[in-house]
């Protein structure tokens, strides 16, 4: 390369599909820059990107790698990201950070829809993009065919700069489409120039033609010479490449096989060649930053069984030194990472990326200065709504104490999970995008926190109310000792409300038939019969009114007017034709319009109500179906979604109110809570 080399470092992230070949195409760029002596294999466990065990033990990516390496003169910051859709928060956390991305996928028409949720990402964060078709080696479809499924998820054009020489296995080299020389591929070498193959004139004539088409789009001068016939010089199409790429305008595309090298090294050329500089990404951003002061951000944080804690970071402005206090905390040490290796530095500057240890306090996504108080605050991935749920308790009591500070960690570590106590079930649940996603998460309780755990499908909190209204319930309480006896006489009237009222409590006692100091015991009686009704849930939505009653002036109390109420809200309540109420949820499903009539059908067969579906505006052939959806068919809607659409669907959901359970799947309920044993608050059962 004899161009100027114009930064010292460059931000590039790998991302793509499950299965699509990122880590081994993040060891081939490795081995090809002599950042590592020997490649290792996946399938052998020894690569440098997932190396922790639960990405070993399932032999895919589950968090973000970082590998710094060298070529050119320029240092290279690789981010191996997760490809499973269930870890895709921790691929938007990391790609805010990039300067570039290339995109992995498979030669395979069929899968170019997977990509289409992480090029929309891309595309509405205009981080500029490559495509690299691996394993082209396996193709058994026509090139251009590939290429033309793959703009169709894509909002910017894919443009080709390079044209593959074989097919299948046997693929034997590429030809550039800038210079129009041909090369013949060697395994674990540079590929050598080589004759132009005549019998791809035309294919090549016609990916070249679209090549520049694309390109003339966002240059007049290069439209004028393709208008009048004149060859473009092969310096115009670079810069033209560099700048419309940098611009988030086009995607180039490549191909290989990073398990040979194939293609690696002219993908790295293009990199230092064509990707932008990490000032063009801070222009781009429009983050308005004094170039002075040290301004970075944590792409992720991770937890080492003895190292503690260490974030990953990205400096965009000024010069950041170990041991400097950021955010009000002391920096413990700076490190360049290759995997799980660390090289200690003193110093990181604008465009960087490297891992600060020793930063409790910081979470992933902040913002980081010197003073702790950014003039800006850089904008950070959104969080993600969790859509997959496991009840969790540990397999040892004394360990319950420990659980909320390694779950505190562990979703510091990824962002994707969230974990509650249900105030209802007083079950922990987590929370997460998926079941492999809360299985890794599990995995890191058992190793990193010896916190091994037992899981069950999380309870469903059913409640109950009542159909009819019933007046003058008597309920009196009499309890004769040696000394005060107990006495308190109570008359209720018992009415259901309509569906969210809650509970509503009344009196209307006339003559002091019930001295006022004995009502607060009324209600106290009356709330604590709610918490478990006749069908054996909690009660809501009625209103209680106490009209009558009597007293004793010596054995009456508070307590014992409380009983008196506990027992009339018994006899009564099981007259009021109790009823189950189900939670409901509101959904939102983001869907290929091509899979609009399969969703439709899974949300009716899951007792769902539909409410409407419509284009999405800014998401080209994608829809929206809006409905109802019983939390208790919630479960694995995520995994028959996901199944149905090649993986893509997905959903948003909160709760929205509560709704009667239709009479055959109430029996169902109420006969596993009939067979459960020692349901003290009437929640064991019903569970998802």
């Amino acid at each position: 390369m004899n161009e100027k080399v114009l930064s010292r470092s460059r931000n590039v992230a790998i991302v793509g599909p499950y299965l699509s070949g990122k880590t081994t195409l993040l060891e081939s760029l490795l081995s090809v820059t002599g950042a590592i002596s020997r490649k290792g294999r996946i399938q052998d466990g020894n690569t440098v990107g997932d190396a922790s065990p639960e990405a070993r033990d399932r032999q895919m990516t589950v968090e973000v790698n970082a590998a710094m390496t060298e070529y050119g003169g320029v240092r290279f910051s690789f981010l191996d990201c997760p490809g499973s859709i269930e870890f895709v928060q921790e691929t938007y956390n990391a790609l805010i950070g990039v300067d570039a991305a290339i995109v992995v996928c498979e030669p395979e028409r069929d899968r170019a829809l997977t990509l289409a949720p992480l090029f929309k990402f891309l595309d509405d964060w205009e981080i500029p993009h490559l495509v690299f078709i691996n394993k082209m080696d396996r193709s058994n479809g026509d090139y251009m065919d590939v290429l033309h499924a793959l703009k169709e998820v894509s909002s910017r054009p894919l443009i080709p700069h390079q044209y593959p020489i074989g097919q299948g296995e046997h693929l034997t080299g590429f030809i550039d489409l800038v210079t129009e020389q041909a090369f013949h591929y060697h395994a674990g070498a540079p590929a050598d120039p080589v004759p132009f193959p005549a019998a791809l004139k035309a294919q090549e004539h016609a990916a070249r033609e679209e090549m520049l088409e694309a390109l003339a789009n966002f240059d007049d001068h290069l439209l004028e010479e393709l208008l009048e016939e004149i060859e473009p010089p092969q310096e115009e199409i670079l810069q033209d490449l560099k700048m419309e790429l940098g611009a988030d305008l086009i995607v180039p595309v490549f191909v290989g096989v990073a398990s040979e090298d194939y293609g690696v090294r002219p993908l790295l050329d293009a990199l230092l060649r064509e990707a932008p500089d990490p000032e063009v990404t801070v222009e781009r951003r429009g983050l308005k930053l004094n170039q002075t002061e040290p301004i970075a951000q944590v792409l992720k944080t991770y937890y080492a069984p003895q190292g503690g804690k260490m974030s990953l970071v990205r400096v965009w402005s000024g010069v950041l030194e170990d041991n400097a206090t950021i955010n009000g905390i002391r920096i413990g040490g700076m490190y360049r990472l290759l995997g799980q290796q660390q090289q200690s530095l003193n110093r990181a500057e604008a465009g960087d990326v490297v891992a600060l240890s020793r930063t409790e306090g910081l979470q992933t996504g902040d913002t980081l200065t010197l003073n702790g108080g950014a003039t800006q605050e850089l904008p950070r991935a959104e969080k993600l709504p969790p859509v997959f749920a496991l009840a969790i308790a540990p397999e040892k009591r004394s360990d319950e104490v420990k659980l909320s500070s390694a779950l505190g960690k562990l979703i510091e570590e990824d962002p994707g999970l969230v974990w509650e106590q249900h105030g209802d079930t007083h079950e922990v649940i987590l929370w997460g995008q998926g079941d492999i996603h809360l299985q890794v998460a599990l995995d890191r309780l058992r190793r990193k926190y010896n916190l091994p755990m037992s899981t069950h499908l999380p309870q469903i909190p059913y409640k109950e109310t009542i159909r009819q209204a019933q007046a003058s319930i008597h309920g009196r309480y009499k309890h004769q000792t040696g000394g005060h006896g107990q006495f308190g006489d109570v008359y209720l009237d018992i009415k259901p409300l309509p569906r969210g009222e809650g509970f509503s409590f009344k009196e209307s006692i006339v003559g002091g038939v019930v001295p006022r100091q004995y009502i607060p015991g009324v209600e106290m009686g009356v709330r604590e019969s709610l918490a478990h009704g006749p069908l054996g849930f909690p009660v809501v939505d009625v209103a209680v009114t106490l009209t009558n009653g009597s007293y004793h002036s010596v054995d009456s109390s508070e307590q014992a007017f409380k009983q008196a109420a506990r027992m009339a809200m018994q006899e009564g309540m099981a007259k009021c034709t109790p009823t189950l109420l189900e939670p409901i949820v509101a959904i939102e499903v983001w869907i290929p319009s091509d899979f609009t009539s399969n969703v439709l059908r899974l949300v009716n067969g899951r007792r769902g109500q539909i409410l409407g579906y419509e284009g999405i505006a800014d998401w080209k052939g994608w829809d929206k179906v809006s409905g109802y959806l019983p939390e208790a068919e919630m479960h694995d809607f995520i995994v028959e979604l996901r199944s149905m659409t090649m993986g893509v669907g997905t959903f948003r959901w909160q709760h929205s109110h509560l709704q009667e359970v239709p009479d055959k799947q109430a029996e169902r309920v109420l006969a596993t809570a009939g067979s459960s044993n020692g349901n003290s608050n009437g929640n064991s059962n019903g569970k998802r």
